[in-house]
């Protein structure tokens, strides 16, 4: 037998053990944490007492680790903010802070605590992956010191950086994001100087990760998407929801379907602040989702997932968002049209008078049509057509083009746009459409007591957001929610620039 002859079977070996390492699906969990929250103080507490408070949140979590791992799965993403809360000044967070390095440096923390000085965190957030084989994503903090040397050092002689960490199923470090854009209240934390587009290679699956409020904006969610190529985001969140397009699992769902990807989505949970909603959200739609307003409980998720999305056979055609808007000449209907305030943003709406009909609204540069035909409609409930074509925020301002059938939350017409969780008419059938200058649209269906509509609907190739088979529950949205990247104002770092 000739040498290389001999070493075919190895070779073959070898190729069948990596084939049987790759997988075409995986299970994925997340979990939902009531996170226990330190006392509210302006002053920072001992290491110790900070530390002990991080020590109860990852008791819970680590339970939900275990148990995951029982159940098969091989990633787990716990919520941001789950370790140590909220509640901070930039003083008080500074002792729940570690110095996180880059995984570059190939740490294992359960094994080499030490290396880079104190990181009980780190350590005990490793072992938790390590003892259960499996990927742990969690949220803590990271601490930078920086001197006058560096011109952007803060007075205090360090950056601090709300953190995603993730560990694989060695406990290894092949992980860190430090959120880009932080929410209005998240003044304890530093902007990254750069925003980052942080992936990782598992036996099932390239992924990206970003923080809560990074999911709206191009820099870094949609160059993970569309430039980096992920199969799937992870995404742990603190997301209070606002109706009616911005629930955790509306527009979560919505994100996933619109950026062709995988989501796994997990929120902390705290009813007071309406935090609640999470899911393993696919391109076809949510895999399973939980939302719960009425307890204080935690949740594990879990589902199977396909690894290679864009591979599937099922994996959704390429939408032209504005084809059969733009095609329409002239679409007939009322179009009476008065003002409404969803939150700070004045839409243009028109009430639906009748059982069925169509109608048009436009605002600014965007025209929403729409087709309809009520099941039972409510004699005491009014629906409306609206649309919206601007800057939405308060300290980074975004564009939003937003074509959406609404309920109101009385007959009352200057009440419609406010917050409204139940309803009572059914539709035989809908199809909404919209001008949308973006190829980034997020089609969200809600239904009465903030469920999703999984398998109800579909967004055909020229743009049109259709109903199946009429709507099996109450409707209380169906929404195109447009961001048009392009015209959002600089990030705040620019501008402090």
């Amino acid at each position: 037998m000739l040498p290389s002859q001999a070493l075919l079977p190895a070779v073959l070996l070898a190729l069948a053990a990596l084939q049987a390492l790759a997988s075409d699906t995986f299970i994925a969990a997340v979990y939902e944490h009531a996170v226990i929250l330190p006392d509210a103080t302006e002053e920072p507490v001992p290491p110790s007492q900070a530390l002990a408070l991080m020590n109860k949140n990852m008791d819970v979590l680590e339970g939900a680790v275990k148990e995951a791992a029982r159940q098969g799965a091989h990633i787990i993403v716990t919520p941001e903010d789950g370790i140590y809360g909220w509640r901070f000044t930039r003083e008080s967070i500074y002792p729940y802070l570690e110095d996180i390095p880059d995984p570059a440096v190939n740490w294992i923390p359960c094994t080499d605590p030490s290396r880079f000085g104190p990181a009980s965190v780190q350590e005990r957030l490793s072992c938790m992956a390590r003892n259960n084989s499996i990927y742990v994503v969690a949220n803590i903090g990271d601490k930078k010191p920086c001197d006058s040397s560096d011109p952007d050092c803060p007075k205090d002689g360090r950056y601090q950086y709300n953190t995603d960490v993730v560990f694989d199923t060695q406990g290894k470090l092949v992980a860190r994001y430090h959120k880009y854009n932080l929410f209005r209240g998240e003044t304890q934390f530093n902007y990254p100087k750069e925003p980052e587009a942080v992936t990782f290679e598992t036996p099932f699956g390239k992924f990206g990760i970003f923080t809560c409020f990074d999911i709206l904006f191009y820099e870094p969610a949609v160059v993970l998407v569309s430039k980096m190529q992920v199969d799937t985001v992870l995404f742990p969140t603190a997301w209070m929801n606002v109706l009616p397009f911005l629930t955790a699992v509306e527009f979560h769902s919505a994100w996933a379907m619109g950026m062709g990807v995988n989501l796994l989505s997990a929120n902390t949970h705290n009813t007071s602040m309406a935090m609640t909603g999470d899911g393993l959200f696919t391109p076809e739609g949510p895999a399973t989702y939980h939302y719960d307003s009425a307890t204080e409980e935690g949740r594990l998720l879990l589902a199977e997932l396909n690894a290679h999305p864009r591979l599937s056979p099922t994996y959704p055609p390429a939408i032209s968002w504005s084809l059969y808007a733009t095609s329409i000449k002239e679409f007939p209907g009322e179009n009476d049209t008065f003002s409404g305030a969803v939150r700070k943003d004045v839409f243009t709406f028109s009430e639906l008078r009748h059982k069925d009909g169509s109608y048009t609204v436009c605002q600014g540069d965007l025209c929403c049509h729409l087709v309809y035909q009520m099941s039972n409609k409510s004699q005491d409930e009014v629906y409306v057509l609206g649309a919206f074509d601007g800057l939405h925020g308060s300290v980074i301002k975004y564009h939003l083009q937003i074509c959406t059938l609404l309920k109101c939350p009385s007959t009352d017409l200057s009440t419609c746009g406010q917050p409204v969780e139940t309803a009572q008419t059914k539709f035989e059938m809908f199809s909404l459409s919209g001008t949308f200058g973006t190829s980034y649209v997020f089609p969200e269906v809600l239904y009465s007591g903030v469920q999703l509509a999984p398998g109800e609907f579909e967004v055909l190739r020229d743009g049109r957001l259709k109903s199946k088979h009429g709507t099996s529950k109450p409707l209380i949205t169906a929404t195109l929610f447009g961001r048009l990247y392009e015209k959002d104002q600089p990030h705040p770092l620019q501008i402090s620039q």
